[in-house]
């Protein structure tokens, strides 16, 4: 008994930290080697190792175009430019066992979104932990992608309202059905014990579709260096990682589009060769993110950085992975592979307390990086779906306690001018949030 007392006050103590509870990852939350939820101490032996938790996000929002398009929350109506919207409402009941020598043996965990939109299922899985060498855990069900740092951030403590445009679409609902290996020490002590390799196969879609529409799997993986403190810069901590992404759609039409070289210029050129039917078209990413915050007399300063590149197959209208194989009129729609690349930077900054942020970001997505400006039109077969985008993100966030934020962001978001019509020059999306957190 001494001894599971001693694990929980251990637990308790980590999620005490405002620094590990701001930013732990969507997999992490749930992570019973180091964290089991605040509370847990208290009701541990009364609901035998269930913790309920949850949050509400009700918000207002402005756009500066009636029906205007936008990856702020999704896209208003026709005749609509404000709206009062429920973001999200999250209910989750995560469960651990733990033997008798106090390790945990396995974890279960469901969360469901519940909006004025509909109720749908964020996580449903488990993982087993191997206890001979404390290093392998295994997790199998309807998780986060092990790839990327914003991705893997959790909505309930992002500091922006939304992730970047370029994780939405790469990663749309950033989940997916699969299994994963994590190798990873349980203590932190040798360096080598700050590093963390998570390897999963995916069925690819993710979320955004009700089935998976192809036998084609998708392999993830994430290298990472877990945030440690370095005394030689001012005990500023660091984390950073590496991750890669090898999967791709099976083309169930003889025709795709690439972009090439055609009389000296770049276009979106047809290949209807037979052997395109059945040939898996790519969805190859590498990525890598840097993250270092310095401490100040009250709060802390933080630079986050993520660059992300490589080649996405979709749609013709869009880059954005699909949901359903797409189809038009009982006919399969041929796949447009693209080569493309973003990032995004963040700037965050106390303002005298930590109750307190100020908050900058940057992010950019170019969807098709051989084409640009003038170059994209609908005589060589380009779209709006091959436009670069480039958003500027400032906020106030304001944390009045341990179970209420409030935030304040208005994002400028600037497109590449084109000879697309509707875009030869910037299109009016730009969009202010107001958002009151509430969670237990």
């Amino acid at each position: 008994m001494k001894s599971r007392i001693t694990g929980l006050l251990f637990f308790f103590t980590l999620l005490s930290n405002p620094k590990a509870f701001s930013q732990r990852f969507l997999m992490d939350l749930v992570d019973t080697t180091n964290q089991m939820g605040r509370g847990m101490l208290s009701i541990y032996e009364r609901y035998n190792r269930v913790r309920i938790s949850g949050y509400i996000q009700p918000q207002f929002q402005f756009i500066s175009k009636k029906g205007a398009e936008t990856y702020g929350g999704g896209n208003f109506s026709a005749q609509a430019s404000n709206r009062f919207m429920l973001r999200r409402g999250r209910l989750r009941v995560d469960y651990a066992h733990l033997n008798e020598h106090n390790d945990p043996t396995s974890y279960f965990v469901f969360q469901f979104d519940g909006t004025e939109r509909g109720v749908a299922i964020r996580d449903f899985w488990g993982r087993f932990y191997e206890n001979k060498f404390k290093i392998f855990a295994l997790t199998t069900g309807m998780f986060a992608r092990p790839f990327g740092y914003e991705i893997n951030l959790s909505s309930s403590n992002r500091e922006a309202p939304e992730r970047g445009r370029m994780s939405q679409i790469l990663m749309r609902t950033e989940r997916d059905i699969g299994v994963m290996l994590t190798v990873t020490s349980r203590h932190s002590i040798e360096w080598w014990q700050k590093l963390k390799l998570d390897v999963g196969v995916f069925n690819g879609q993710g979320m955004s579709g009700p089935t998976d529409y192809d036998s084609h799997k998708d392999i993830i993986g994430r290298f990472s260096l877990k945030p440690f403190k370095n005394n030689a810069l001012g005990g500023a901590t660091i984390s950073a990682a590496v991750s890669g992404y090898a999967g791709g759609i099976t083309s169930q039409s003889p025709v795709l589009y690439r972009t090439k070289a055609n009389v000296g210029e770049y276009a979106m050129v047809r290949d209807s060769s037979a052997s395109n039917y059945l040939k898996v078209a790519p969805r190859n990413y590498a990525g890598a993110d840097f993250q270092i915050s310095f401490p100040n007399k009250k709060g802390e300063t933080e630079f986050r950085l993520e660059y992300i590149r490589g080649d996405q197959t979709a749609t013709f209208a869009s880059s954005e992975t699909p949901g359903v194989y797409p189809v038009t009129n009982g006919t399969k729609d041929p796949l447009y592979v693209r080569n493309f690349d973003g990032a995004y930077f963040y700037f965050l900054q106390h303002l005298g307390s930590l109750e307190h942020q100020f908050v900058l970001k940057y992010d950019w997505y170019d969807p098709n990086k051989r084409v640009s400006g003038m170059d994209i039109s609908e005589a060589r077969g380009f779209n709006k779906a091959d436009l670069r985008y480039d958003t500027i993100g400032m906020g106030y966030v304001y944390v009045a306690n341990e179970s209420l934020k409030f935030t304040f962001y208005y994002e400028f978001v600037r497109n590449e001018k084109s000879a697309l019509k509707g875009f030869e020059a910037d299109a009016p999306d730009d969009i202010f949030t107001c958002r009151v957190q509430y969670n237990f």
